[in-house]
């Protein structure tokens, strides 16, 4: 399997209901570092993954809906824990959508899958794989 990976970086500001949280049920912010990788079993035509400027491009305006945003005042995550992991597959799943409305060129067509990763620091982070 070949895989290429970009990345980028958000800002949000988020809390969770539920006492596993402890302090981070009150409200904090959070600098994820997001990878976002593409993998495919054989190259495209181009001898590619994916073209690595669009996919740099998508991910940063996938991160651009949620970046500098309170995630607790968004209608789409009204009631819901946007935990680390939680927003790998909201990524994830936003890259997917635009692989198949072809924002990645053609040959992203061929990809088999995505994995999104999110850093919180140095010690702890979060993925989400899906097929495509």
């Amino acid at each position: 399997m070949f895989s290429i990976t970009v990345r980028d970086h958000v800002m949000v500001a988020h809390s969770f209901r539920g006492e596993v949280f402890g302090p981070a049920q009150r409200l904090h912010g959070a600098t994820f570092v997001v990878d976002a990788t593409f993998r495919r079993a054989a190259l495209d035509a181009d001898n590619i993954v994916v073209d690595i400027g669009l996919a740099t491009r998508e991910l940063g305006a996938v991160l651009a809906e949620v970046n500098y945003r309170n995630l607790d005042d968004e209608p789409e995550f009204a009631g819901v824990n946007t935990s680390t992991e939680f927003l790998a597959q909201v990524v994830a799943d936003r890259l997917a959508a635009r692989v198949h409305a072809g924002a990645l060129g053609e040959g992203a067509r061929g990809l088999a899958g995505i994995m999104v990763t999110l850093t919180e620091s140095h010690v702890a982070w979060a993925s989400y794989e899906r097929a495509l």
